[in-house]
Order: structure tokens, then C-alpha cells, then sequence
């Protein structure tokens, strides 16, 4: 597979193969499942427009109320965890639409947040409760219980209702390719100009390992390691999440993640002695800049970059 079809890939939310881990030598032990909490969380509206919410049976948040959400446990693929999740809390049973968001604390804490809908089951009802919830119900946006569990909720209901409204980027789910550790892989650009996918005479940089492979790295930390002498010159804007790789089924070998991620790369301010005709450049002799020539594969990354139109990820 060529590089552009490889960007291609990436572009139509799908995945490639990790075969080598770029981090950086200072970088701390790539981060695995073992040691790592991934999660996922459910946005679930009703004919009416309103939100599924449980009511919470743990006691630390007891009787407070949040969106059906929870751990995902060994074994599990992401989407196998979301119904499970909302089936044990609410009792319903449900089919993913899209990724709505990514929320992370870092490569140790990450939580899939998805849009998805009701396709059987009933309410789980008081009478039902169990260690899992105490019951669920549904609720219009503007009414919410005032005990809610934690206010980041708020966030992805407030996506879920404007994803169905106006989607503004395509449906996504995540793909079945294994990865043993916690990873980026970065479709990193920079760009001679501003972005513009207009400008025809825009030219387009991305940053290749020095085997032409689009870097695997833990974090976008990478770009500081490929140009340390002028990184505070430099501001690393992360787009969103392209595509996520995920494959739970051998513990340990298989079940980490990989978060295909777009990343613009531009100077904080024009300086005299800086060129911006030309990429930053590289103090590792294991990358290198790969100039975009074909238009209409750099049109298409402009556009997801001006547009925004990928996965949101959020630190939290």
C-alpha cells in the first residue's frame, strides 16, 4: 500500500496495521492495557428528544444520576462493552450510531463516549435495582436531576443533541486491528501557508519515520524530541481523532488502543529568520518531511483540519 493510500485510510476513518512504535528514547514505558483504565459512556435520546440517565448504586455517588457508563473489562471490544454497560444499568439494549467524543486523562485513562439508540428492552425500574443501578429514566435536556454524579456529562449530551441535529463529521466506529500498547498514530501536516483549502499554491508537509511510515508515537510529545531547538517556537494543534483501533479479544497481546490522529503543525508567530515556505527543521535523523504533491489527497486534509470535521477528544 502506497503512503497516499495509507493517508487515504486514515482519512475514511479506517485502520492500518501498527508494525513499529516511534517513541521517543525519554519517553516513559509504553503504557498497556495492564495499566491502563479504558472506559465507555452511552448518549441515548428517545422519540421525544430526551436522554436516558441511571441513577447511580455505588456508594460513593449514591442515588446521584449520570449518562450509562462504565469500565470496559477484559476480553471485551469497545463496542461490546457499551452494550453490556447499558444493558446492565438501564436495561435496554442498544446499537452504537458513532464515536461522539474521546475523553482521556492522559494514555492511562481513556473513556469512548458514543451516540447510539434503543433497539429493545425496558427501563430498569426501581423494583429492579441492583449493585449495577438503581433504575433509569428518561429526561429532557433542560430538566435534568439536580444530582447529577459529575458535570462532564453535560458536554457530551450537548454533542449528542447537535450530532443528530447537524453531523459534522462522518459516523464512526471503532476498527478491529490489534495494538499491545496504548498509542497515536500521527498524520501529522504542516502546511506553507494557512491551512486554506482554497489556495491552490498551498503546499503541505507530513512527518514520515525515516522508513516512510506514518509515526506510532504515546503521545504528540514526539514532535518536541524530532525538533527540540525550536518545539517553543512551534504550536502542535491536535484536529481530533481519525479512526480507532482497538482489538480486546487476547489480553495483554492484543488489547490496546491506537488513536489515528490529525495534527497541524504551525509557527506561534511569523519571525524574519523563519521560513514558512518550507517545514521546521528535523534534529533526528529518524524522520523526515514528506512534501503532499497530489491536490486532491491535500484539499481533503485541509478540509478535515478547517472544517473540524473529526472525532472531538477531550483531556478531562
Amino acid at each position: 500500500m502506497s503512503l497516499e493510500e495509507k493517508v487515504e485510510t486514515l482519512l475514511k476513518g479506517e485502520g492500518l496495521e501498527v508494525t513499529e512504535l516511534h517513541f521517543a528514547p525519554e519517553e516513559k514505558k509504553p503504557v498497556t492495557r495492564k495499566n491502563a483504565c479504558f472506559a465507555v459512556c452511552a448518549v441515548i435520546f428517545n422519540s421525544k428528544n430526551e436522554v436516558l440517565m441511571i441513577q447511580e448504586a455505588k456508594a460513593v455517588c449514591l442515588a446521584s444520576w449520570y449518562l450509562p457508563a462504565g469500565r470496559m473489562e477484559d476480553g471485551e471490544s469497545i463496542e461490546e462493552a457499551l452494550k453490556r454497560e447499558v444493558q446492565e444499568e438501564a436495561g435496554i439494549d442498544c446499537q452504537p450510531i458513532t464515536l461522539l467524543q474521546i475523553q482521556e486523562k492522559g494514555p492511562s485513562w481513556i473513556r469512548f463516549a458514543f451516540l447510539a439508540e434503543k433497539t429493545g428492552g425496558s427501563l430498569k425500574t426501581p423494583e429492579e435495582a441492583n449493585a449495577d443501578s438503581l433504575q433509569a429514566q428518561w429526561y429532557d435536556r433542560e430538566s435534568l436531576p439536580k444530582n447529577i454524579r459529575k458535570r462532564d456529562i453535560f458536554t457530551l449530551i450537548d454533542a449528542g443533541i447537535r450530532y443528530r441535529q447537524s453531523p459534522w463529521f462522518c459516523e464512526l466506529q471503532p476498527v478491529d486491528f490489534p495494538s499491545d500498547v496504548v498509542c497515536q498514530r500521527l498524520l501529522l501536516a504542516f502546511t506553507s501557508s494557512d491551512a486554506d483549502p482554497e489556495n491552490t499554491d498551498e503546499r503541505m508537509w507530513l512527518l514520515l519515520s525515516k522508513d516512510s511510515q506514518l509515526p506510532v508515537a504515546a503521545s504528540v510529545e514526539l514532535v518536541k524530541y524530532c525538533m527540540p531547538s525550536i518545539y517553543e517556537q512551534l504550536s502542535v494543534n491536535t484536529c481530533g481523532i481519525l479512526g480507532v483501533q482497538h482489538n480486546g479479544r487476547a489480553p495483554g497481546q492484543t488489547d490496546g488502543v491506537c488513536l489515528n490522529t490529525l495534527v497541524l503543525l504551525e509557527y506561534k508567530e511569523e519571525e524574519e529568520e523563519i521560513s514558512l515556505s518550507s517545514p521546521p527543521k528535523l534534529e533526528d535523523a529518524g524522520f523526515r518531511w514528506h512534501e503532499v504533491t497530489n491536490q486532491s489527497l491535500r484539499t481533503e486534509i485541509l478540509q478535515k483540519i478547517q472544517e473540524g470535521s473529526v472525532l472531538p477528544v477531550q483531556s478531562i
